[in-house]
C-alpha cells in the first residue's frame, strides 16, 4: 500500500479529529466567558439579582453540555448519557444532579479542553506552516533565515526542497497520528465527567425497567383484545355460518338431497376459511414457521419473501434461544423489511441475526434506502422498541437523511 493511499484511507479519521479539536476549542473559549458570569451571578444572589439570572445561565450551560455529550459520544462510540432539557426554576436546577455534573464539567473544558483544542489545532496547522518554510523562505533576510528540523537554516531553493519536504512528511505524519490521540483525549475527558454515575444509571434502569414492564402489560392486554376482537369478527362468524350451513342441510335431507348437499359444501368452504383465518390469528401470536423451523429457517423464509434483495447472515452458533426472544427477533426482522419495501426506496436490505455475548442476541437491519426515518411517523418503530423493551433489550436506529438505515436490537438470550 502506497504512503497516499495510506493517507488516503486515514483521512476522514484526521478531518474528524481535526473538526474534534477545533470545536473542543471553541467551547473551551465559551466555557472560559461562562464561568467567571456564574461565580459573578453567584456571588450576586447574597443581593437577590443572582436569583434572577442564574436560571438562564445554568440553562446554557446544560446546552453546552449536552451538546458536548452528543459529540464525545458520536466520537468514542460510548454514549455519555443525556442531560435532558434544564428545568426552569432556579430550585429544581440546583436538585438536579445533571446540573452538578455540568458544573464539574465546566472549569475542565475551560482549561483542558482549551489546550486540547488549540493542540489539535497545532497539530493540524503544522503542514501548512511546513509549506509555508519551502515556498516562502525567500522572503525572510539571509542574516535571519527560516530554520527546520531544530537549527538548520533553508537559504536556497534546493535546502528547501530537501529539507522542507521532509520537515513536511513529518509535519502530516504527526498530524495523522496526534489528531485522533488528542481528540481520543478530550472526548474521553467530557464523557467521563458528564456521564451519569453508576447510582444514577441504576435509578435510570429501574425507571425504564418499570415504564417498560408497564408497556408491557398494556400491550398485551390490547393484544389479548386484538385477539379476541379477530376471534370474534372472523372465526366465530365463519364457525355460525357453518353451524346455520349444517342445521339448514339437516332440514333439507329428506326433502331436497341436492339442496342439502350444496348446503354442505358451503359449510366446508366456511370451515376451511375458518381454519384459514384461525392460522392467521396464531401466526400473529407465535409464528408456527419458528416451531418447525427455527429462526434461521423462519428469517430465510421471510427473507425469500420480501420484494426487496435480501442478504440474510446468520450465525451458525447461535443455539437454543428463549422462545420470546426468537418471536421478538422474527417480528423485528419481519416488520423492518416490511418498512424497507414501502417506504425506503432501497434496492438491497441485509440482515444479520448473532450473539455478541454469550447471553445477548444482536440483529440488525440495514437498507441502502433514502434514509430519514422517524419513530413519530408511523413506521412501526416504535412498536418494535415496545416488544423489544419487554424482554430488556435495546433498539437504535440510524437513519440519516439519504441513507443508509441501519435498525439494531439486542436483546438478553441467558436461560
Amino acid at each position: 500500500m502506497t504512503v497516499m493511499a495510506v493517507l488516503a484511507r486515514q483521512w476522514p479519521r484526521v478531518r474528524a479529529a481535526g473538526w474534534y479539536c477545533a470545536v473542543t476549542f471553541a467551547v473551551g473559549l465559551g466555557c472560559l466567558v461562562l464561568f467567571p458570569v456564574l461565580l459573578y451571578s453567584t456571588a450576586l444572589c447574597l443581593v437577590g439579582l443572582g436569583l434572577l439570572v442564574l436560571p438562564p445561565e445554568l440553562r446554557l450551560l446544560r446546552w453546552l453540555a449536552n451538546g458536548e455529550r452528543r459529540r464525545a459520544g458520536r466520537h468514542t462510540g460510548r454514549p455519555a448519557g443525556d442531560g435532558g432539557p434544564a428545568a426552569r426554576r432556579l430550585t429544581a436546577l440546583l436538585r438536579d444532579p445533571v446540573t452538578r455534573r455540568d458544573l464539574r464539567w465546566l472549569p475542565v473544558a475551560m482549561l483542558a479542553g482549551t489546550v486540547l483544542g488549540a493542540l489539535g489545532i497545532l497539530l493540524a496547522a503544522l503542514p501548512v506552516a511546513a509549506l509555508g518554510a519551502i515556498g516562502l523562505w525567500w522572503l525572510f533576510p539571509v542574516s535571519a533565515p527560516i530554520r527546520v528540523l531544530g537549527n538548520i537554516p533553508i537559504d536556497s531553493w534546493l535546502s528547501a526542497a530537501t529539507l522542507g519536504v521532509v520537515q513536511l512528511a513529518g509535519a502530516i505524519a504527526l498530524a495523522v497520528v496526534g489528531l485522533p490521540l488528542v481528540a481520543t483525549a478530550a472526548a474521553v475527558l467530557s464523557s467521563r465527567l458528564l456521564a451519569p454515575s453508576a447510582r444514577h444509571q441504576l435509578t435510570e434502569q429501574v425507571e425504564t425497567l418499570r415504564s417498560t414492564r408497564a408497556g408491557a402489560v398494556n400491550a398485551h392486554s390490547a393484544e389479548l383484545r386484538r385477539i379476541e376482537r379477530d376471534l370474534h369478527d372472523g372465526t366465530q362468524a365463519r364457525l355460525v355460518s357453518v353451524a346455520m350451513h349444517l342445521g339448514l342441510a339437516e332440514r333439507q335431507l329428506r326433502h331436497d338431497p341436492q339442496a342439502a348437499a350444496d348446503l354442505l359444501v358451503r359449510a366446508r368452504e366456511g370451515a376451511e376459511d375458518a381454519m384459514t383465518e384461525l392460522r392467521d390469528v396464531l401466526r400473529t401470536m407465535y409464528p408456527p414457521i419458528l416451531a418447525d423451523r427455527g429462526l434461521a429457517g423462519a428469517l430465510t423464509a421471510v427473507a425469500a419473501r420480501c420484494v426487496v434483495p435480501t442478504t440474510l447472515d446468520v450465525a451458525a452458533d447461535l443455539g437454543e434461544l428463549p422462545a420470546p426472544v426468537e418471536a421478538a427477533a422474527y417480528f423485528t426482522v419481519t416488520e423492518a423489511l416490511t418498512n424497507i419495501t414501502k417506504h425506503s426506496g432501497a434496492s438491497a436490505a441485509e440482515v444479520t441475526v448473532q450473539r455478541t455475548a454469550p447471553d445477548l442476541l444482536l440483529v440488525r437491519v440495514q437498507d441502502n434506502g433514502r434514509g430519514g426515518v422517524r419513530e413519530d411517523q408511523g413506521t412501526g418503530v416504535a412498536g418494535m422498541r415496545r416488544r423489544v423493551a419487554a424482554l430488556d433489550g435495546t433498539l437504535r436506529v440510524s437513519s440519516p437523511v439519504g441513507g443508509p438505515t441501519t435498525i439494531e436490537v439486542e436483546c438478553p438470550c441467558g436461560s
